[in-house]
C-alpha cells in the first residue's frame, strides 16, 4: 500500500488558517481548547496546541500532552485492533458466530450472527442497551453483560448498516473469552506497549487523569480521567465501545504504524526500519479498510473503521474509499489516508460545559484544510493502493436504472430499433450523463446496435467521466476501444475534419436547464459542425431537470456570446435540449439538419425527480439535485471572489469568503426575502476560490418550490455589493448576469421590485420565441 507521502499541506500558511479555524471555534463556544497533529508515515510534521482544556472550576491551558477521553475511537484504535490480531492468531474467525466463542449470545435469534457483522455494523443489534437510557442503576457488570448477551436484534443481520455501540461491547467480551485477559490489559500488552503508547490506557492513573481534558460532571463530580459514555461507565471503565484515554502523540504512532503496514519499530517510534514489530499485518489493515458492503449512499464502513476518501482537493467527488477514520462523541477524531500517506488527529472535549458542544465544524474544516494540499486523487490511484477496493470502485460507478415513467431518446431509438440510424457510420458526444434505463451507457448501447457502426467519441467540458474539473485531452474509452477527441481542451470546437466519414452526429447529454451551463454551447458547436459537414444531428432528447414549465432571469445581452453563453437566453430557459437545438439552429440560421428523438410519458411540469430516471452528477460540482436547483442562482456570483462551495461537501448550497461577517449576511438575507433561508456557515474550500482559507457565510435552503428565476442569485449579489461595496468585485460577475442594464442597476442600488420588472421584461420578451419550439 506505498505511496507518496506529500507533506506540503503542513506548511505556514496552513498553520495559521488552522490557528483561525481553532480559534473561531473556542469564541463560539462549541469548543474549549484543542490538540490537533497532522503528519506521514515518516514522521510529524505539525501539532498546534490552542485554547485550554478546562475552564471549571478553574481555568488550565491546552497542552500538548493532555490526556483526552477518546469515547468510539476506542472502537478501532483497541477494539477492532485486538479482534484482528486474535483473528491473525486463529484465536477468532470473523466468519465465525459469536455464539461459537460465547454461547449465552446465541440467545433471542442471534445464534447466526457473526464476529465481522459485529465488527461492520450490520448485526442487527440496537445501538445500546434499551433499558440503559440513563446508566447508572448501579447495575453489576456481569449483569449488565448477560442483559447484553439476551438482547433482541432490531434488524436482519446484513440487512442494513446500523452503527452500534452493543456491537463493541460484545467484541470487547470476546477479547476476554479467548484470551483470558480482561480488554485493558490485552490491549496494554500487544497494542499499546509494543507502540510505545505510554499514556495510552483505559482507567487513567491519577498523574495521567490530572492532565486529562475533563467532560461533563455527574453526581460525582467533575469526569476528568474518568470514562463520559453511560454504557462504558456502567461496565466500569472498561468496554469494547469506550473508555479509552489518550493523547494526540500516542495516536500518532498508532496511526504510522498502519501506514507502515502494521509495523512499528521496536520502542514504538515512527520508523519500522530498525528492529521492526509487527502490530497488525498488511491483510489485516487492507481488510479494515475495504467496503463490507456497498450501499447506494455513504457512510461506507470497513472492519471497525468508516471509510473515507482521500485526504485530495478533490476529495468531496470520489468514492469513499483510500482513507479510514473514525470519530467520538466527547470530540475526537482521527483519519489515516493510505493514498496520499497522511495521517490527522483531532481531538478536543467539546462537552465540557455540556453537550451542546460541537466538534464537528472543527473536524470538517480541518480535514478540508489538510486536503487542499498536493494534487488531486484519481481513482485510478486508489485502486492502486488499495486493490481489493476495485470491486467497490466499480459499483460506486454503476450507472443507476430508471424507475419511472419517462423514456428519454436513446430508450425511444432502441424501440425503434435505430432505424434512424440504419446503415449508418456515427459520432456520439456524450458522456456518463448519457446512459438507457437499464443504466448502460449510449455509448455500449449504439457500439451493439443493430446495422449501426460507432466509429467515433466526442466529450464535451469534464470529460468522458464527468471526473475531470480542468481541460481534458483526447483519451481511448477502455470499454469500447474507441478514441474520445475532447471538446474542451486545446479547443472547445470540433476540430477540421474530426466529422469526416461520419454519415450522422449523436448527441447525448443531461443538460442542467440554465444558459451558461457549457454542454448547451457544445450542442451549437455541434450544429455548425454537422452543417459544414452536411451530415445530420441526431439529438436524443432529455428532459430540463430544473422543470420545462418555468423561465426567466436575466438574459444575456446579444453579442456577448461565448463558451459560457452561445445565445441570448435568459437565466433559465424552460426548454429540453432538443428543443433547444431547434431553437439554436433557426435562430443563428446555421441551417444544420437536426433531427430529434423525442421522449415518451414526460410532462413539461416535471422536475428530474418525478421522472423516475436514474440521476448522476451532471458535472464535477452538481453531485446533487438540490445543488442543481441552487446552481442557476448561486453560479450568478461565480467569478467573483467568493467561494460557492466548490471543494466542499455543499457547492453551490454554501457561500462565504475571510472577509464576510456570516451572522450579518444571513441576517440581511432573512430580512430580503428571497425565497430562501439562510444560516451562518464557516468553511475551508479544498479546491478552487479560497482553497485552504477559512471562509465565513451562509447556507443556503429554498423555501419557495415556485419561484422566481435569478431573484435569490440577483438578491445575494445585490445584497454583498450593499455591504461590501469596495470588496465585493461585482464586475466580475457580469458574464454570468448576463444583462449590463440588471448589473448597472445592482450597482446603482436600485429596489429589489426594480430589478424584478427588468427580469420580467426579459422573460415576456423570450416568451414567443421559446414558444415556437416546444414539443412537449
Amino acid at each position: 500500500m506505498h505511496a507518496h507521502a506529500d507533506a506540503s499541506a503542513f506548511d505556514g500558511p496552513a498553520r495559521k488558517v488552522l490557528s483561525q479555524i481553532v480559534a473561531s471555534e473556542v469564541a463560539d463556544g462549541r469548543i474549549p481548547g484543542a490538540v490537533i497533529v497532522a503528519g506521514t508515515a515518516e514522521g510529524q510534521s505539525w501539532q498546534l496546541v490552542q485554547g485550554n482544556r478546562m475552564l471549571r472550576p478553574h481555568i488550565e491551558p491546552m497542552t500538548s500532552n493532555t490526556v483526552f477521553d477518546l469515547a468510539s475511537l476506542t472502537k478501532v484504535v483497541a477494539t477492532t485492533t485486538a479482534i484482528m490480531q486474535l483473528v491473525e492468531r486463529g484465536k477468532l474467525n470473523l466468519a465465525e458466530p459469536v455464539a461459537r466463542y460465547w454461547p449465552a449470545f446465541g440467545a433471542n435469534g442471534k445464534a447466526q450472527i457473526t464476529v465481522q457483522q459485529l465488527l461492520s455494523h450490520t448485526s442487527g443489534l440496537p445501538a445500546e442497551p434499551p433499558d440503559l437510557a440513563v446508566p447508572a442503576t448501579g447495575a453489576k457488570r456481569d449483569a449488565l453483560l448477560r442483559r447484553i448477551a439476551n438482547l433482541e436484534p432490531v434488524a436482519m443481520a446484513d440487512e442494513r448498516t446500523l452503527y452500534s455501540d452493543v456491537n463493541f461491547v460484545v467484541l470487547g467480551e470476546l477479547v476476554t473469552r479467548v484470551t483470558g485477559l480482561q480488554l485493558d490489559a490485552y490491549c496494554r500488552k500487544f497494542i499499546f506497549a509494543p507502540l510505545g503508547m505510554k499514556d495510552t490506557a483505559f482507567l487513567p492513573d491519577a498523574t495521567r487523569s490530572a492532565r486529562s481534558a475533563p467532560t461533563t460532571a455527574n453526581s460525582r463530580g467533575l469526569r476528568q480521567g474518568r470514562v463520559h459514555d453511560p454504557l462504558a461507565s456502567a461496565l466500569r471503565g472498561v468496554a469494547g465501545n469506550a473508555g479509552l484515554f489518550s493523547t494526540a502523540s500516542d495516536l500518532a504512532r498508532f496511526a504510522q504504524m498502519l501506514l507502515h503496514d502494521g509495523l512499528a519499530s521496536s520502542d514504538g517510534t515512527a520508523s519500522a526500519a530498525s528492529h521492526p514489530v509487527r502490530v497488525l499485518t498488511s491483510e489485516s489493515i487492507v481488510r479494515m479498510a475495504v467496503p463490507q458492503a456497498v450501499v447506494t449512499s455513504p457512510p461506507w464502513r470497513g472492519l471497525g473503521w468508516e471509510l473515507y476518501a482521500p485526504l485530495a482537493p478533490n476529495r468531496y467527488r470520489l468514492p469513499p474509499v483510500g482513507a479510514i477514520g473514525h470519530t467520538g462523541f466527547t470530540g475526537t477524531g482521527m483519519w489515516i489516508d493510505f493514498v496520499t500517506r497522511r495521517f490527522l488527529i483531532v481531538l478536543t472535549n467539546r462537552v465540557h460545559e455540556g453537550e451542546q458542544g460541537d466538534a464537528m465544524p472543527l473536524r470538517a474544516q480541518t480535514l478540508a484544510l489538510l486536503s487542499s494540499g498536493g494534487p488531486p486523487v484519481s481513482s485510478q490511484q486508489i485502486a492502486r493502493t488499495l486493490p481489493p477496493v476495485r470491486i467497490a470502485l466499480e459499483q460506486a460507478a454503476r450507472l443507476p436504472s430508471a424507475r419511472g415513467p419517462v423514456r428519454t431518446g436513446i430508450d425511444v431509438l432502441a424501440a425503434q430499433g435505430f432505424d434512424m440510424l440504419s446503415g449508418m457510420h456515427v459520432g456520439l458526444v456524450t458522456n456518463r450523463s448519457g446512459f438507457d434505463a437499464a443504466g448502460r451507457r449510449t455509448v455500449d448501447v449504439l457500439l451493439h446496435a443493430p446495422h449501426v457502426e460507432l466509429i467515433r467519441l466526442f466529450s464535451p467540458e469534464h470529460g468522458l467521466n464527468i471526473d475531470a474539473d480542468e481541460a481534458v485531452g483526447d483519451s481511448i474509452d477502455p470499454s469500447s476501444g474507441l478514441q474520445v477527441h475532447s471538446l474542451y481542451g486545446q479547443a472547445n470546437r470540433f476540430a477540421p475534419g474530426a466529422l469526416d466519414g461520419l454519415d450522422a452526429l449523436v448527441f447525448d447529454m443531461q443538460d442542467a436547464g440554465v444558459r451558461f451551463f457549457t454542454y448547451e454551447t457544445t450542442l451549437g458547436y455541434a450544429l455548425e459542425a454537422t452543417a459544414a459537414a452536411h451530415i445530420p444531428l441526431v439529438v436524443l432528447d432529455r428532459p430540463n431537470p430544473l422543470g420545462a414549465d418555468r423561465f426567466g432571469g436575466p438574459s444575456l445581452d446579444a453579442g456577448h456570446e461565448s463558451f459560457t453563453g452561445y445565445f441570448s437566453l435568459p437565466l433559465q430557459h424552460g426548454m429540453t435540449v432538443g428543443e433547444l437545438a431547434a431553437l439554436f439552429n433557426d435562430a443563428r440560421h446555421i441551417g444544420a439538419d437536426v433531427r430529434v428523438v423525442p421522449m415518451e410519458g414526460y410532462l413539461r411540469s416535471m422536475r428530474f425527480a418525478d421522472t423516475g430516471l436514474g440521476w448522476i452528477p451532471i458535472s464535477p460540482n452538481l453531485r446533487t439535485l438540490s445543488a442543481l436547483d441552487l446552481y442557476p442562482d448561486i453560479a450568478l456570483l461565480e467569478g467573483a471572489n467568493v467561494s460557492v462551495g466548490r471543494g466542499t461537501p455543499h457547492p453551490f448550497e454554501w457561500i462565504g469568503a475571510p472577509w464576510i461577517d456570516g451572522k450579518a449576511l444571513a441576517a440581511r438575507l432573512n430580512d430580503a426575502h428571497a425565497d430562501a433561508h439562510f444560516e451562518t456557515v464557516d468553511f475551508v474550500p479544498a479546491e478552487s476560490t479560497f482553497h485552504g482559507r477559512l471562509c465565513h457565510g451562509v447556507q443556503i435552503s429554498r423555501t419557495q418550490p415556485d419561484r422566481v428565476p435569478g431573484k435569490l442569485g440577483l438578491t445575494i449579489v445585490a445584497t454583498l455589493h450593499a455591504m461590501y461595496p469596495q470588496v465585493f468585485d461585482l464586475a466580475a460577475t457580469r458574464d454570468a448576469i448576463g444583462s449590463t442594464e440588471i448589473q448597472a442597476a445592482i450597482e446603482r442600488s436600485r429596489a429589489p421590485d426594480d430589478l424584478q420588472t427588468l427580469i420580467a421584461r426579459d422573460a415576456d420578451a423570450f416568451r414567443p420565441l421559446r414558444q415556437r419550439f416546444l414539443r412537449y
